[in-house]
């Protein structure tokens, strides 16, 4: 099994003068140590159950652009950038240029968006949950297309798109793999089934997963694409520092589901530590899974 950190928090002591510091290392840590893949948040405001506006959030992108110079093998991917944060051309030259800088170790992690408020504050429009979702698949089309060989034109309902063109093109071929968020089982995971190279469920017990990964075989057969090219990922809430075996003993059951990664937040004000500790002490015996 395969370990993801996803670095959610930037509110750390003296964090005004050691943000970068602390986030430049952690990533560092997880890189030389292991971690098959490293995330931070889409948004704008922090989410509030973590302290709202008034603590830091940095823009995603851009930093996904400067771990990409100071890390050499993890994967790097939004978890997951919402569909209203950025016109769908833009997020595939954006996630094209992550790629290249990175010599092909981006990922487009998407979803539909939740988080209102930040867009209210900043004046960017929120549309309805369905429209949410219909712009998702639509801008996954054309995610697609931009990766691909046609450079026409893109005429769907909510984007129209003259050229598609695209150069260079991404570093990874055929595409950067795309990871869909969520485990809604009527238009998410469909999403996924049609569209993506993994998903990211949150982790709720072993008999809510092996449900959902039934609902996403079922939508895989619908498509026709096949189940088992998918990566399963899980993000827990866990601290597999604080309580190892019972954190592996966890992990086992999700792996025996076929789960192949799971994500974590490090839950302290020592992100660098925590890290450092995880890819020692667990990430050898959670790879054994």
């Amino acid at each position: 099994m395969k370990l993801g950190v996803h670095y959610a928090n930037f509110t750390h002591p003296d964090w005004p003068t050691t943000l970068e510091d602390r986030l430049t290392e952690t990533a560092k840590v997880a890189d030389e140590g292991g971690v098959s893949l490293f995330t931070v948040m889409d948004h704008w405001f922090q989410m509030e159950n973590l302290g709202g506006p008034s603590e830091p959030m940095l823009e995603g992108y851009t930093t996904l652009g400067y771990l990409a110079a100071v890390t050499s093998n993890v994967r790097l991917s939004l978890l997951v950038t919402g569909v209203t944060y950025r016109h769908p051309g833009l997020l595939a030259k954006q996630v094209t240029t992550l790629d290249r800088l990175s010599r092909g170790r981006a990922m487009l992690g998407i979803g539909a968006a939740w988080y209102d408020r930040e867009h209210a504050g900043l004046g960017v429009p929120f549309p309805s949950t369905s429209e949410r979702f219909e712009r998702l698949e639509e801008a996954l089309q054309v995610c697609l297309q931009m990766w691909g060989d046609d450079t026409g034109a893109y005429a769907g309902t909510h984007y129209q798109l003259a050229e598609t063109a695209n150069v260079p093109p991404a570093y990874q071929t055929p595409h950067p793999p795309i990871l869909v968020g969520g485990a809604g089982e009527r238009k998410t995971l469909r999403l996924v089934a049609q569209y993506a190279q993994m998903c990211n469920i949150f982790g709720e017990g072993h008999d809510v997963m092996a449900h959902k990964l039934d609902v996403l075989r079922r939508h895989c057969d619908d498509a026709g694409t096949d189940y088992d090219a998918i990566e399963k990922s899980v993000i827990v809430m866990t601290d597999a520092q604080a309580d190892p075996d019972g954190f592996l003993t966890d992990m086992a059951g999700y792996a025996a589901l076929g789960v192949e990664t799971v994500t974590l937040t490090p839950p302290t004000d020592d992100p660098v530590g925590w890290t450092t500790d995880v890819v020692e002490k667990v990430l050898p015996r959670l790879a054994d899974l």
